[in-house]
């Protein structure tokens, strides 16, 4: 009777051994995705120096989710998927960064009295709404905006789900957009 190597097995199996406890399994998974991510990732737009990370990161979204798969399903949608996730979470991050750097440096420059008084009043605008705010929609709102983390982060911080995390932080920006269009 021929032995059934890893390599012999599909992928739903092979992740279905993986949930079951073993790691030669996942390592094949990794053998066999990380090239065709490696290649859609660098496809997207970003830093082509992140591609690697954003493999890495997908494979650890995969171990962390790995209870949620339902073998009844192909792998590599699911898992492509995630890597899409992972590569547009990282833009966001990136394009929070610039943000944030764009507002340090327009405040360190000398300003003059008229534009430090126009960059002064949205400031205080968005502090007084956000302090309007029920405690767990301001706090939703500020690591998720503010901080830059993924809901799955939020909720583990929280200790609430990933599900609750997106409606408590929708939930804060509807309300912060109605709040600040009052106080025009």
């Amino acid at each position: 009777m021929a032995r059934v190597t890893l390599r012999d097995r599909d992928d739903e199996q092979l992740m279905a051994a993986y949930v079951a406890g073993d790691v030669e399994s996942f390592q094949e998974l990794f053998r066999r995705y990380a090239p065709l991510l490696e290649t859609k990732l660098a496809a997207r737009p970003g830093d082509r120096n992140d591609v690697a990370d954003l493999v890495q990161q997908t494979f650890l979204h995969l171990h962390r989710a790995r209870y949620d798969f339902d073998p009844r399903y192909k792998l590599r949608p699911w898992l492509v998927t995630i890597a899409i996730n992972v590569s547009r979470e990282a833009s966001r991050r990136r394009f929070r960064r610039h943000e944030l750097l764009f507002d340090f440096e327009a405040e360190t420059a000398p300003p003059s009295a008229s534009s430090e008084h126009r960059q002064l009043e949205p400031a205080l605008l968005v502090h007084e709404a956000m302090a309007q705010l029920p405690p767990e929609q301001r706090e939703a709102i500020e690591l998720h905006w503010i901080k830059g983390l993924p809901f799955y982060e939020i909720a583990a911080s929280l200790g609430i789900s990933a599900g609750a995390a997106r409606v408590r932080a929708h939930r804060g920006y509807e309300a912060l957009r109605r709040l600040l269009r009052s106080s025009e």
